[in-house]
């Protein structure tokens, strides 16, 4: 076997004083792209430490994954868009591809306009506003990870040519394979879909390992613990209970669509310190639904 084949399988590459992260994060994604070119799978994550001269990739406990921000984990009492938080959940999302990983990012559109509040109005229409909020807040995390110097692509199920790609897998799939974070806005595309239902729907297409749903509490209860302090929390959950039970932390259509493909669900509060590297890297935190 070629020394090249060698280094691919064991997965060690040089630390470099002068460029750091940069370089090291280049040389994991040329093995891994080499390795696939041989036919193999290739799901190359490493961890990083400036003490070691040579690092070892570390397989992770998940390779692609798709993140879920709900929009009003998004919001402080002052501002519909907070950027503080943003930078927060973009600079562990940022660790993330340094390490590796392959990140599809959907967020909900709570904070701005939810297709709910129009009861006045069409159902469908107060759906694409609903949409259009989506794409303001992909747009605010798109500029915030282009800002820390990682490449991020947004994706939309209904075509706006001028600012955002159409959802195109195969080119999504690209984007990830050269290390971009990829950005889906606009839902489904359809009216009376949520954005939990995009998020498992482009999870199947994208073939993640998981979903993580980022939420304003801490994992899933047997009812909403801020009004009861009596609320029971699940540290796991089979998708027939999830659905069964009645729970509301997920839209039940996407609970359905996941355990037909076999995607697990975690759970948890985007409050938590580093809560989304922890749990990529397979810490139990939260709630897993599989």
């Amino acid at each position: 076997m070629r020394s090249l084949d060698l280094l691919a399988l064991k997965g060690i590459v040089w630390y470099n004083k002068k460029s750091k992260n940069i370089e090291l994060q280049g040389c994991a994604l040329f093995i891994k792209e080499y390795v696939s070119s041989l036919g193999h799978s290739a799901g190359v994550s490493f961890l990083f430490s400036s003490k070691l001269r040579r690092q070892e990739v570390i397989p992770m406990a998940y390779q692609r994954i798709v993140l879920k921000i709900s929009g009003e984990a998004l919001s402080s009492e002052k501002e519909n868009i907070d950027f503080t938080i943003i930078k927060k959940v973009a600079e562990q999302v940022v660790e993330l591809v340094h390490m590796g990983i392959e990140v599809c990012v959907i967020i909900g559109g709570g904070n701005i306009w939810r297709g709910r509040q129009g009861k006045q109005m069409n159902r469908v229409t107060a759906d694409h506003m609903g949409m259009l909020a989506t794409v303001i807040n992909s747009l605010a995390f798109q500029d915030t990870l282009e800002a820390m110097g990682v490449p991020a692509r947004l994706q939309t199920a209904i075509e706006m040519r001028q600012i955002a790609e159409p959802f195109i897998r195969r080119k999504a799939v690209r984007h990830l394979e050269k290390g971009r974070v990829v950005i889906f806005a606009c839902g489904t595309g359809n009216p009376y879909f949520t954005t939990d239902m995009a998020a498992a729907l482009r999870a199947a297409e994208m073939e993640a390992d998981l979903i993580l749903l980022a939420k304003n509490v801490d994992g899933i209860y047997d009812k909403d613990p801020k009004k009861y302090l009596d609320a029971k929390k699940y540290d796991e959950i089979s998708y027939i209970d999830f659905i069964s039970n009645g729970l509301q932390a997920m839209d039940t259509t996407a609970v359905t669509l996941c355990m037909e493909n076999r995607i697990p669900i975690l759970a948890f509060g985007l409050n938590e310190e580093n809560g989304i590297v922890r749990a990529v890297q397979g810490e139990k935190i939260g709630t897993v639904i599989k």
